[in-house]
C-alpha cells in the first residue's frame, strides 16, 4: 500500500475511501461478467453450439450501441452527483438523481420501440444468415423488452455511485444477474418444468431478470436512507437545469460511446465474414475479453466519484493523486491477467464449446488478449478521472483514435489483405487498447482537465 501512496498527498484514510468504492464494484462487475459468461457456455454446450453463440453475437453490439446511450447519460449523471456532494448540495444531488431517472425512461422507451421493430432489419445488417437469422431475431426482439427497466437500473446505479455508494448496486445487480443463470438453465435447456426454448430462452431470461434487477434498484432509490433518497411526492417533471447538469457531461459520452459502439459494429461485420466457426471464436474471446475490463470499469467508478467529490470541494491536488492511485491498482492487477491468459487460455476455452474448431481458434485470441490488458487498464480509470473532472472531449479522441484507425480503416487489410483472419482482428483490438491509452494518459499529465469543472460551473451558476 505505501508503493501505491509513495509520493502523493493522500493517506490511509483516503486509501480506505478509494477500496470502499473499488471493491464492492469490482466484486459487483466481475461476477456481472462471469454470469454474463455462463450465458455463452450455456448456449456453447447446447446442440447447436456455434450457431447459438454466433446468433447472439451478432446482437450482442447493436444492443450495446443501445445501452451506450444510456450509459453515456449516466456518466453525467454520476459526475453531477459527484460534484454536488462534494460541494455539500445534497437538495441537487436528488434533483439530478429524480432528473436522470426521468430522462433515462424515455430513453429506454423510444430504444425498446426501436431496437423491437427493426429487429429483422438490425440482424441483417450485421451479417446473419441462414443458420442464423431467426435465432437471432428472436433473441434480440424479446432482450429488447428489458432495455426500459435496464434504463431505470442505470439511472439508479449511477446516482448512488455518486454518492460513493457500491454496496447497494452490487447486491441487486447481482441478484438479477444470479436469476438470470438460474433462467437461461431452464429456458435454454428445458429443466425446472420449462419448455426448452434455446436461444430465445437466453434472451427471455435476461430480460425477466432485468425486470427483477429493476423492482429492486427502484425499491433502494425510494426506501433506503441515501442522499439521493428520493419520494412519489413532489415534482417530476423535467428540469431544464438538472437535465443541462447531466448532459454537460453526458453529451459528449453519449457521442464517443456511439462512436465507438458504431466502430464496433462495422469490426464485428468485418469479423463474421470469417464464418459462423471463426464468428463463435470471436464471441468467446469477447465474453472473456469483457472480464478484463471489470477491474479498470470499477478502478472508473472510483475515479469518477472521488474526482468528481475532490473537485466539488475544491481539492484539485487530491483530485489528481487519486487518478495516479487508482491508475497504479489498476496496473497491478493488469499483471495478474497478463499471467492468468498466458498460463491458462487452453483450459478456459473448454468451458465454452464443445467444437473442437471454435475451441482451437479461442485459445489463439486469449493471448492476444494479454497483450492488451496495459491498454485496458490504463485508459479506463484515468479516462473515467477526466469525466468525473468533467473533460469529456479527450476520452472522446481517444476513442476515435484508437476505434476508427483500428478497428474500421486497418481491420479490412489485417484480417483479409494480409491474410491474418481472427489474429489480424484481435491484433487491431491490441492496437485500439493501446492507442487509446497514450491518448488519455497524455491528457492527464497536462493537468489542464483541473479546471474545466470549475469553468462549466461558473457558466450554469452566471
Amino acid at each position: 500500500m505505501q508503493m501505491l501512496t509513495k509520493g502523493l498527498t493522500l493517506n490511509r484514510e483516503d486509501t480506505r475511501r478509494v477500496m470502499t468504492i473499488v471493491l464492492p464494484a469490482l466484486f459487483e462487475l466481475v461476477l456481472s461478467q462471469l454470469f454474463t459468461m455462463v450465458d455463452t457456455i450455456m448456449l456453447g454446450q447446447s446442440d447447436i453450439s456455434a450457431v447459438a453463440i454466433a446468433a447472439v453475437g451478432l446482437t450482442n453490439n447493436p444492443l450495446n450501441l443501445t445501452r451506450s446511450i444510456l450509459i453515456a447519460l449516466n456518466v453525467g449523471t454520476t459526475a453531477g452527483v459527484a460534484w454536488a456532494v462534494g460541494a455539500k448540495e445534497e437538495r441537487s444531488a436528488q434533483q439530478i438523481a429524480r432528473n436522470a431517472l426521468m430522462l433515462c425512461g424515455v430513453v429506454g422507451l423510444a430504444a425498446t420501440a426501436i431496437v423491437y421493430g427493426f429487429a429483422g432489419p438490425i440482424v441483417r445488417f450485421m451479417g446473419a444468415g441462414a443458420d442464423t437469422f431467426e435465432y437471432a431475431r428472436n433473441y434480440l426482439r424479446v432482450v429488447a423488452l428489458g432495455l426500459i427497466p435496464q434504463s431505470l437500473t442505470f439511472a439508479i446505479t449511477a446516482s448512488l455511485r455518486g454518492v460513493g455508494l457500491t454496496r447497494l448496486p452490487m447486491i441487486y445487480n447481482l441478484a438479477a444477474n444470479f436469476l438470470n443463470v438460474i433462467g437461461n438453465y431452464a429456458f435454454i435447456y428445458g429443466r425446472l418444468g420449462m419448455p426448452k426454448l434455446g436461444v430465445f430462452g437466453a434472451g427471455l431470461s435476461t430480460m425477466l431478470s432485468q425486470c427483477v434487477g429493476c423492482v429492486l434498484a427502484l425499491l433502494v432509490i425510494f426506501r433506503s436512507h441515501t442522499v439521493v433518497q428520493l419520494s412519489l411526492r413532489g415534482g417530476w417533471r423535467m428540469s431544464r437545469k438538472w437535465i443541462s447538469r447531466i448532459l454537460s457531461v453526458g453529451t459528449t459520452s453519449m457521442l464517443e460511446q456511439l462512436l465507438m459502439q458504431i466502430g464496433f459494429v462495422i469490426f464485428a461485420r468485418q469479423v463474421s465474414g470469417l464464418g459462423t466457426a471463426v464468428f463463435a471464436a470471436h464471441q468467446i474471446g469477447l465474453s472473456i475479453n469483457g472480464l478484463t475490463w471489470m477491474p479498470g470499469q470499477a478502478f472508473g467508478v472510483a475515479a469518477t466519484t472521488l474526482v468528481g467529490q475532490s473537485l466539488g470541494a475544491g481539492e484539485k491536488a487530491k483530485a489528481k493523486d487519486y487518478i495516479r492511485m487508482i491508475h497504479r491498482m489498476s496496473m497491478c492487477v493488469a499483471v495478474i491477467l497478463i499471467v492468468f491468459f498466458l498460463t491458462c487460455s487452453q483450459y478456459i476455452v473448454l468451458l465454452y464449446t464443445n467444437d473442437p474448431q471454435v475451441a482451437a481458434l479461442s485459445a489463439g485470441v486469449l493471448k492476444l488478449i494479454a497483450l492488451g490488458m496495459p491498454g485496458i487498464c490504463t485508459q479506463l480509470p484515468i479516462a473515467a478521472g477526466l469525466r468525473g473532472a468533467r473533460d469529456t472531449k479527450f476520452p472522446l479522441y481517444a476513442s476515435i483514435a484508437g476505434i476508427w484507425i483500428f478497428r474500421v480503416v486497418l481491420a479490412g487489410p489485417f484480417i483479409y489483405d494480409f491474410g491474418w483472419g481472427l489474429t489480424g482482428a484481435w491484433m487491431t483490438i491490441v492496437l485500439d487498447q493501446t492507442t487509446r491509452a497514450a491518448v488519455v494518459y497524455a491528457r492527464f499529465k497536462t493537468g489542464r482537465w483541473l479546471h474545466i469543472g470549475e469553468k462549466r460551473e461558473n457558466r450554469q451558476n452566471s
